[in-house]
């Protein structure tokens, strides 16, 4: 999420070790899932466009959550092509959960799914092999030794740091009997709550023609991120984030950004939020004016926040997150000097 909590990671044994790296009732929609939309038998399904997702309910569940998208992150990053940034450690949000993408092995690909409908992991290979992981209450430990179970059947090897990153706690995940938790409803909640900002991201990223990153989910601070380039060197970053390396961070802000995503809240702020922030911090970003309605600058963690609450019950939330991200782009742009003649696509082209 922050400059200390985005992508992160040591690289695995091929490169040292591996170490990643944040309603009203106008915004209800109807859908029916699966068989209801074949038969009707089932009544219909009403859903929130933008769900509930309070912190304090489904803060175990997270916990586990958050250690299981790490082992699987860890294993595109022991074996996917080096990327500026870090790009090639993320994962992405798919119709149904989070997914690694195509991971090469040899000459082979294979994928690693998450589906929050169903509630299992899927392991896909080229040559049509799958096998499933039924996600429920287990010790991470337990997850873990069967993921690496799965993986050997299919021939596939991720020499990974079995080890967390980006928290304070880093417990191995071989010996993780703590993290237990899973709450079918809220993973659910979550993912749509992800489905809806990578949605709006995603057309705050078409705005604007020069270096961007994908919108991508890393899983090192658990945050749904997208950040845009001046073109120009950054000075060194300082580091900082728990138990992972400060070159890790060197490599992620090597060059002027501002950036900005979706996080489900943590100790700093004890809410799901959308953030910005720049690096480097240009002088007057933090008193800057932004005005959409509930946002803040917060001087511990140097980001302007967007409390998730604010847009789900906005009566336009879009409108009003849309808002946020292009107030807080044009802080950091005007007053870092970019080119914006250059960068910025025009008005008219937005959608």
């Amino acid at each position: 999420m922050a400059a200390t909590s985005s992508e992160r990671e040591d690289r695995g044994h091929h490169a040292r070790d591996v170490q990643a790296s944040r309603p009203g009732p106008q915004t209800c929609d109807r859908r029916r899932h699966g068989a209801d939309r074949l038969n009707g038998a089932v009544p219909l399904v009403v859903e929130e466009t933008w769900p509930a997702l309070a912190l304090d309910q489904w803060r175990a569940t997270y916990g586990t959550l958050h250690m299981w998208t790490q082992i699987v992150g860890k294993t595109r990053l022991a074996l996917a092509p080096t990327e500026n940034h870090w790009w090639h450690v993320a994962l992405y949000v798919t119709p149904r959960g989070l997914t690694t993408s195509a991971i090469p092995s040899g000459t082979r690909t294979f994928a690693v799914d998450f589906d929050f409908i169903a509630h299992e992991l899927s392991v896909r290979t080229s040559e049509g092999a799958t096998r499933a992981v039924k996600l429920a209450p287990r010790p991470v430990s337990d997850f873990y030794a069967e993921y690496l179970a799965v993986l050997r059947s299919l021939d596939l090897e991720a020499r990974i740091r079995p080890v967390p990153v980006e928290v304070e706690r880093a417990i191995p995940f071989a010996d993780d009997h703590e993290h237990s938790s899973y709450d079918p409803d809220a993973v659910h909640r979550c993912w749509r709550v992800l489905v809806q900002a990578d949605r709006v991201l995603k057309r705050f990223r078409g705005r604007f023609g020069g270096k961007s990153s994908p919108v991508h989910f890393f899983w090192g601070s658990f945050d749904l991120a997208l950040t845009r380039f001046s073109g120009r060197p950054a000075p060194r970053h300082p580091g900082g984030a728990p138990n992972c390396p400060d070159y890790v961070m060197e490599a992620a802000y090597s060059h002027e950004c501002s950036s900005c995503g979706f996080w489900p809240g943590g100790e700093a702020v004890a809410e799901p939020a959308f953030y910005a922030y720049a690096y480097p911090e240009p002088a007057g970003y933090a008193d800057r004016p932004i005005g959409a309605r509930g946002a803040y600058y917060h001087r511990g963690l140097r980001e302007y926040i967007l409390p998730y609450e604010a847009v789900r019950r906005a009566a336009a939330p879009d409108d009003l997150l849309l808002e946020f991200l292009q107030a807080t782009y044009d802080a950091a742009a005007d007053l870092g000097g970019w080119d914006r003649a250059a960068l910025d696509r025009p008005r008219r082209d937005w959608a």
